[in-house]
């Protein structure tokens, strides 16, 4: 562009040279008059000079204007204070207490099953029984001699009180349906064990042996597997960092991946004890199950709320940078005698969440924060804003 004025000068002072019939310059040198070609060059001389002046005025001009095209373009944020909510994120698997294997409590022949595999029970339902091997028929034996027992139990207590019969006959009559009684009671737990009942209301799970089997008690003779689902929780292992913050009633939300669903709940408890090698202590988080999706053992992703601010002020964190004295700053937009620049800002950062950060100090309520170009601009140097959005504000 430069170059362009320059030439357009240079024609104008070769025409302005060569104007005038009389007065050219090659007329004058043709004249052959010394005091004429001075005359001549003192004049030339001084259109020059005027226009050399005018060239510097325009290329000030063009300095000036092409300052302006070659500023930084930057977007600004405005921020505006917010409810910002930290969340500790932690990982645990879904437990319930009643989730039990049931054993046989005799040996014996499983006799019969009454339930299926995903059959619903209540709790006491009778789920199998094993042959008792004759214990029962020993049972209703037992329990007729115990009615004789207590008949003449009643009759020599009726004589006794009529001061008929000795006290001996009284004693060994009292003694001998007490102890029929015993037998009975007995005999009928032993035959109970036979009866193999659910432990809490739940789903059958699993029937693990199959009708006609022999089983025994111990190891390997587990029969059903029975599962509440209704009473479901998470337990994660909390940093002891966290202690004050991470109390009964907190919110939780708990995120299942493979189900892709989403559920919000609260800190049902936590644990009064410190594991040393970890530093962490437990917490407890009801899983509501109303779906029935929710299965022991799932993987899921908690998220506890420990801190909360009504009124932070919050800024990408892509946008902050590091001195070397390992200080966070940001630029701001600030304005100097009209005119539009970047100014660095150190900040105290507080909490993080996501691709946000919480400024403590160093940015207050209205700033505009550089956002888009925060990394090619200087402390000091002019900027053109070319967009500038605002923070919600809750």
């Amino acid at each position: 562009m430069k170059k362009a004025i320059y030439i357009t000068i240079t024609t104008l002072v070769l025409a302005s040279c060569g104007s005038g019939s009389g007065n050219s310059v090659e007329s004058v040198i043709a004249s052959k008059d010394v005091e004429a070609i001075r005359a001549k060059r003192n004049s030339v001389t001084e259109e020059l000079k005027a226009l050399e002046s005018q060239v510097k005025q325009l290329d000030e001009a063009i300095g000036e204007l092409e300052d302006n095209t070659k500023l930084p373009l930057v977007s600004a944020l405005t921020v505006e204070p917010q409810q910002f909510q930290h969340y500790l994120e932690l990982q645990g698997d879904v437990m319930t207490d009643q989730n039990v294997l049931v054993y046989p409590e005799m040996a014996g022949t499983l006799y019969r099953v009454y339930v299926k595999e995903g059959q619903r029970v209540s709790k006491g339902q009778l789920l199998a029984s094993i042959d008792d091997g004759g214990l029962s028929s020993q049972l209703a034996q037992l329990r007729t001699q115990a009615e004789l027992a207590k008949t003449t139990f009643e009759r020599q207590k009726r004589l006794w009180e009529q001061n008929i019969g000795s006290e001996i006959q009284y004693l060994q009559a009292k003694t001998q349906y007490e102890a029929q009684q015993s037998a009975v009671k007995q005999l009928e737990s032993q035959v109970g064990k036979s009866s193999i009942r659910a432990p809490f209301s739940g789903i059958v799970d699993d029937i693990i042996k199959d009708q006609g089997t022999v089983v025994s008690p111990g190891p390997g003779s587990e029969i059903f597997r029975i599962v509440n689902l209704s009473d479901m929780y998470i337990d994660v292992e909390v940093p002891e960092s966290h202690l004050p913050n991470v109390t009964p009633g907190k919110e939780a939300e708990v995120y299942f991946p493979v189900l892709g669903e989403s559920i919000t709940t609260k800190v049902r408890q936590t644990g009064n004890f410190i594991n040393p090698s970890n530093r962490s202590f437990s917490a407890e988080i009801p899983v509501p199950n109303k779906t029935g999706n929710v299965k022991p053992n799932l993987t899921a992703k908690v998220k506890i709320n420990d801190y909360t601010n009504e009124n932070a002020i919050l800024i990408p964190q892509s946008v902050v940078s590091e001195n070397a004295e390992g200080e966070q700053y940001v630029y701001l937009i600030a304005e100097e005698n009209g005119e539009v620049m970047a100014k660095k800002s150190i900040i105290t950062p507080g909490r993080t969440q996501g691709d946000y950060l919480e400024v403590l100090e160093g940015i207050s309520s209205g700033s505009q924060v550089i956002v888009e170009g925060a990394r090619r601009v200087r402390d000091g140097q002019k900027v053109q804003v070319i967009d500038s959005t605002t923070t919600a504000k809750n």
